[in-house]
């Protein structure tokens, strides 16, 4: 195993995700950079959503999003991995996650990337509430 520095890191954030948040993430030992951008879709289960309002308990989501970080760079040998999340109203159409993971293999990239999505899904203490168009909300 190659040694490598390792870097992980986590950021919540009340605007909007910028174009190239996995800049930086690689060094010259990776040979792969994967990514996964999360955007709120303008329809669920048939009904117009116009915005999902994210809300957490920010220390304990960063905590358990860089456990989960750290748990998929062991299985998966990631030499960095990213996570940036967004609270508060995020439209139809914009990103409310980015996960960027950076490997020297693509096979690593990629199962750690899926890995690290589904984790987020099931651990992090983030709470949705969509919004339709008419005015109805949901807790989800």
């Amino acid at each position: 195993m190659t040694q490598h520095p390792k870097r992980f890191v986590v950021r919540m954030v009340d605007t909007p995700i910028g174009d190239d948040p996995a800049a930086g993430i690689a060094d010259d030992t990776c040979g792969a950079v994967a990514l996964f951008r999360g955007v709120v879709r303008a329809d669920n289960q048939g009904r117009a959503v116009e915005a999902i309002e994210y809300e957490c308990y920010r220390e304990m989501a960063e905590r358990e999003m860089l456990a989960v970080l750290r748990a998929a760079a062991a299985r998966h040998d990631l030499h960095a991995a990213r996570v940036v999340h967004r609270t508060g109203l995020v439209r139809a159409g914009e990103s409310s996650v980015l996960v960027a993971v950076a490997a020297a293999h693509r096979a690593q990239a990629f199962d750690a990337l899926r890995d690290i999505v589904e984790a987020l899904k099931r651990r992090a203490p983030i709470w949705k509430k969509e919004f339709y168009a008419g005015g109805e909300s949901r807790w989800l």
